[in-house]
């Protein structure tokens, strides 16, 4: 990505400003106060869990894995976005590099979709652990956690990649100050001179391919689980599968109506105030990573009662 920089610079563009919130500047401050708590509390929980998991080895097992991978990209995620907004409010420090504004499009684009791919891999977990409990140990092992995670990373670093670089190549002739409060890919590309129809249609391709396909993939587990549970006939059983999955599927929809709401607002932004999609995307980088550690608790506990279907089918 450093190859690129160069290029932009030369086109009469040195840097990019954030304009974050800027019509409505009296919610900085009071927007940074819990914007600041829940980034401390997200950082911290999931510090915690990652700490927990690694130094007891009763939970060196594939399910606490994946909840690991889930905080890690919770932590880069928050990391990549909250701080530099935090220095916005508080210090009116808009200024961001091409080179960091294209690192954080890609770190953007790329972690979020392998969050997404880990509520796939997550809710495939749940599909094996209650439509197929005698398989699961065979099935949901260290190795399977090893291929999905060479199969989450080499899929979202290598498809999102020529977002930041087609966004790289673009000749911006002198607009540099960015609507946004991060560097989304549309969000800077329409400051440049040249036609970005191509930057839109991979953004749009992409994330029917990715999130689109995660989501479709997602709710077909979760409808083989729920048809699965409702042939269970052992006493307790339903009520059992259904709390070892029920907080994930909360999860999911809470990850979702968050991207679809900030979609709408982008289609509907003649009619809605344009600082709501920015405030949207700000918040969806942390809230989600704050509330998950409540879930993840919640995903704790019953796993480490056990699955206990397989007299139950």
């Amino acid at each position: 990505m450093a190859a690129y920089q160069n290029d932009t610079s030369s086109a009469g563009v040195s840097g990019f400003l954030l304009n974050c919130l800027v019509r409505s500047p009296h919610w900085r401050l009071w927007l940074s106060l819990p914007l600041g708590l829940l980034f401390l509390l997200a950082m911290g929980a999931n510090t915690i869990l990652l700490i927990t998991i690694r130094m007891e080895a009763s939970l060196h097992e594939p399910m606490y894995y994946l909840l690991s991978l889930l905080s890690l990209l919770d932590i880069v995620l928050c990391l990549t976005v909250i701080p530099k907004v935090l220095a916005i409010f508080w210090f009116d420090r808009k200024s961001i590099s091409i080179f960091a504004c294209f690192l954080q499009m890609f770190i953007m684009n790329s972690f979020l979709a392998m969050e997404s791919c880990t509520f796939l891999v997550m809710a495939y977990d749940r599909y094996v652990a209650i439509c197929h409990p005698l398989r699961y140990p065979s099935i949901i092992n260290d190795q399977f956690v090893i291929k999905a995670a060479i199969f989450i990373l080499t899929r979202n670093i290598l498809l999102p990649t020529p977002i930041p670089i087609l966004s790289a190549r673009l000749h911006y002739c002198g607009e540099n100050v960015i609507e946004n409060c991060i560097c989304a890919n549309m969000s800077v590309s329409r400051l440049s001179c040249d036609d970005v129809t191509v930057n839109r249609l991979y953004q749009f391709a992409l994330g029917w391919t990715l999130l689109g396909s995660d989501l479709i993939l997602i709710f077909l587990s979760y409808s083989l689980i729920l048809r699965a549970v409702l042939r269970l006939k052992a006493e307790g059983a339903v009520a059992k599968a259904l709390s070892t999955c029920g907080s994930h599927f909360i999860l999911i929809l809470f990850f979702s109506t968050i991207l679809l709401v900030f979609v709408l607002t982008h289609v509907a932004k003649k009619k809605v105030s344009p600082d709501v999609p920015v405030l949207l995307n700000v918040l969806h980088h942390v809230i989600p990573a704050d509330i998950k550690q409540g879930i993840q608790r919640l995903l704790t506990k019953e796993w480490s009662r056990g699955w206990g279907f397989s007299s139950a089918t």
